[in-house]
């Protein structure tokens, strides 16, 4: 059993049992994961694609794992460096069967001390946003590209994205929201496996993933904060979110 297994199952307060002898134990090779087709790349989002190719570990795959076995192995995460330098990961909140689920890009200092996504001043503008068509912060959920916060609030790097993503397609694929709100251009470009600029993403609807989720894209509230006159750009924005769920005008 490989230590990153262990540390799961210790999180969960699963008891580990270990042979007094090696020698009885035949060891078989991990099994290889399987290739995602062509058929299966067009049909799924480009998000869920990179997650089905990052799944190495076939036995704690994060795409078989309920909410609490999910958040116990982002808690224990080692996969990346970024663990050594946080308080603690980042796992997300709100209403697990939300019709709205709202993904930014990575944790920043408030949140690497409180373990919740999206509570300093960019937090307490998002909550504003929300309120304004009708969404308490009680009644949405709320995630990260990233679980743990970069060193000094840097840009997220591909390499750290990449581990994250199997987390956060399974938090999609359990809140099975009926609109997703991605906010910032990290977030956005990730999510669609795009270089394009976040001006040219946003206000317009897009399908998402396999089945064909609304998405739409929105600046970063801690870019609203540095310019506040882009907010009547980004009201637009939740406005196509509010349509999208039927919110009274």
């Amino acid at each position: 059993m490989s230590e990153q297994r262990e540390r799961y199952l210790e999180a969960l307060g699963i008891s580990v049992w270990r042979l007094r002898t090696a020698s009885a134990t035949t060891v078989q090779p991990a099994a290889e994961p399987a290739p995602v087709s062509a058929a299966a790349s067009i049909a799924a989002g480009p998000l869920e694609v990179v997650a089905a190719r990052l799944v190495t570990d076939v036995s704690a795959s994060p795409a078989t794992m309920g909410w609490d076995e999910l958040a116990a192995t982002v808690r224990v995460c080692t996969q990346c460096a970024l663990h050594a330098t946080r308080t603690q990961t980042v796992f997300g909140v709100g209403r697990r069967n939300a019709d709205l689920l709202v993904i930014g890009e990575a944790p920043g200092a408030d949140e690497d001390r409180q373990g919740e996504p999206f509570v300093g001043r960019a937090g307490q503008l998002l909550n504003s946003m929300l309120r304004a068509i009708g969404l308490p912060r009680s009644e949405v959920y709320i995630a990260n590209i990233l679980k743990c916060r970069p060193p000094g609030n840097r840009d997220p790097q591909p390499d750290e994205a990449k581990t994250c993503t199997p987390y956060l397609a399974r938090q999609i694929a359990l809140v099975n929201p009926r609109a997703i709100l991605a906010v910032g251009r990290i977030a956005a470009q990730w999510l669609l496996q795009t270089d394009s600029p976040i001006g040219r993403l946003r206000g317009r609807v897009v399908p998402y993933g396999e089945a064909g989720t609304p998405l739409v894209i929105t600046y970063h509230p801690a870019y609203l904060l540095r310019s506040p006159l882009a907010k009547a750009t980004a009201w637009t924005d939740l406005c196509l979110v509010k349509d999208l769920l039927g919110k009274p005008q």
